[in-house]
């Protein structure tokens, strides 16, 4: 199977951001958005998903950190489809179930190539540190929107809200991890009965 690597830029007046992403790496991660929880929570994915992560991004943070996490979401699902490819070959759906001590998450991916997300998270508060809640939603809507994917993401249980992040974004990398994965059974097949994904 060919390198499925890709390096995707982003450059608006808002954000300058580019990520680098290898799907058969070992989780290494180095990351510098200027965004200290997400930076954490993507580590995370690229540790439990074992996917090679540079992300380096400059935003206006002074205003908020919206455009930067929006930004990040897009400029990361662009990264994954250039570096997944046709789809040939791939298990296209992965899943996982997370825990971390009272709080549980359950992520379900679907390289469809049809872009949709069904998120049922209730935070138990609107902020981890500084960092808003509701920003969560706006990365995964980005994500999905230029991976092409369908993303369902479920906190079944959770009275912490890093706890119930930290489990999502966990569950997201293993998700991935599964998904993205070469099926020695589909022998270089597509996955969809359409013959295209």
């Amino acid at each position: 199977m060919a390198e499925r690597v890709a390096t995707v830029s982003r450059d608006t007046h808002e954000t300058q951001i580019q990520v680098h992403v290898n799907l058969d790496g070992q989780g290494h991660f180095q990351c510098e958005t200027g965004v200290a929880f997400l930076d954490h929570m993507l580590d995370q994915v690229a540790r439990h998903g074992l996917i090679d992560l540079d992300i380096h991004a400059k935003g206006d943070l002074h205003i908020d950190d919206h455009h930067t996490v929006e930004d990040l979401g897009i400029t990361l699902g662009q990264a994954v489809a250039q570096a997944i490819g046709d789809k040939r070959g791939i298990r296209r759906y992965g899943h996982a179930y997370v825990p971390l001590d009272e709080a549980l998450s359950r992520v379900v991916v679907d390289f469809s190539g049809r872009p949709g997300l069904s998120m049922d998270v209730e935070f138990t508060r609107a902020s981890i540190g500084r960092f808003d809640t509701q920003l969560f939603w706006e990365f995964f809507q980005g994500f999905v929107n230029h991976a092409q994917v369908t993303l369902h993401i479920d906190n079944l249980k959770g009275f912490n809200a890093h706890h119930q992040a930290e489990t999502i974004f966990k569950a997201f990398g293993r998700a991935l991890r599964m998904a993205v994965e070469p099926d020695p059974r589909m022998a270089g097949r597509m996955p969809s009965t359409k013959g295209s994904l």
